[in-house]
């Protein structure tokens, strides 16, 4: 309300002060007007703009002035008039231009400060090896991100953005019980990355306001620091390499690091179930990969020797086909509290 009266007054009275002040006329009144609109015209936008904005802004745009006339001793001192009185003769508009650049570098780079190396005398050939490697969502919250960065796979300097850190928050603070506590697991799993000091993590400012979707900030984000997306997110993985941004999807990682086994292979497992097709059992290796076992539906709930026959390689993980060799283990069930073994449920 204080703010609207203030407003009012300046438009009242800008008038007046023109009429009396400039001329008695109507040039006078419009004068006064113009300055009237222009004065709430900066009001708004400086309140629109972000204070570390304005700061770094205004440090731009002085520093490209004083260059800006620096530029013009420089002239002088080359001891050629023509030059000189050209570039002279322009020296508003080269002050602007130069000012404007500068307020324009300020603003944009201000963010990557916090990327900067304290030892920025550092030979490029050793620098290379420091990559920057941006965080999702979907990373944060699966968590196995914690355990690559302990056993040192990852280096570098890693950038958790602080829309991601928004999003985490919403998820957080979410009505619905799972969302929330995956929000609460993103979080507690930040805090773990920023107590390992091999890895240091930085919370990157810098948003892409006109931009709704955080995948798509993500891809900007990257482009601009030349930086790797770390996901799990499949759509992402596909955006971004279509983009020629580099990926690191840990679950191709995890694939990649499965055990390895060949057609002939001898082993052991467990049928566990029965499987979609007839007479199919099927069991899984320590790392999830899925066994189906030819012939092995009568052998659910038992361990078993397997010879295996062939591999496919599907999107959803690898499956081993095998067969069942003659002999068979039973396996006890585990032993129900409360009730001897072998005694009926």
């Amino acid at each position: 309300m204080i703010r609207w009266a203030i407003r009012i007054i300046v438009v009242v009275a800008s008038p007046l002060i023109g009429w009396f002040q400039i001329a008695q006329t109507p040039r006078g009144i419009l004068v006064g007007v113009a300055c009237a609109l222009l004065i709430i015209l900066a009001e708004i936008v400086i309140e629109r703009i972000p204070l570390d904005n304005l700061i770094v802004g205004t440090m731009g745009g002085v520093v490209g002035y004083i260059i800006s006339k620096i530029f013009d001793y420089w002239i002088y001192l080359m001891d050629r008039p023509v030059w000189y009185d050209r570039i002279h003769k322009y020296s508003i508009l080269t002050d602007l231009l130069f000012a404007y650049l500068f307020m324009v570098v300020f603003i944009r780079k201000k963010d990557e400060v916090d990327l900067l190396d304290r030892n920025i005398f550092v030979p490029s050939s050793k620098r290379k090896g420091q990559e920057v490697v941006v965080l999702d969502t979907s990373v944060i919250i699966d968590g196995r991100i914690i355990d690559i960065c302990e056993t040192r796979f990852m280096t570098g300097r890693i950038i958790v953005p602080r829309f991601v850190l928004n999003e985490l928050h919403a998820l957080a603070d979410s009505a619905d019980n799972i969302k929330r506590q995956k929000g609460r697991r993103g979080l507690d799993i930040l805090n773990r990355l920023q107590e390992i000091p091999e890895t240091p993590v930085t919370i990157f400012e810098k948003d892409f306001s006109e931009l709704k979707a955080v995948d798509a900030k993500l891809v900007e984000l990257a482009k601009d620091l030349t930086a790797k997306i770390v996901t799990t997110d499949f759509n992402l993985n596909k955006i971004a390499s279509l983009q020629g941004i580099r990926v690191l999807n840990v679950n191709d990682l995890a694939a990649a690091l499965k055990a390895v086994v060949l057609p002939g292979e001898g082993m052991q497992v467990f049928v566990v179930k029965e499987g979609k097709e007839r007479d199919q059992g099927v069991a899984y290796l320590e790392d999830g990969t899925m066994v189906i076992v030819e012939e092995g539906r009568k052998l659910v709930g038992k361990k078993i020797e397997v010879v295996v026959t062939s591999i496919l390689q599907t999107s959803a993980g690898r499956m081993v086909f095998t067969k069942a060799k003659e002999h068979a283990v039973p396996v006890e069930p585990p032993p129900v509290p409360g009730k001897p073994n072998g005694a009926n449920a």
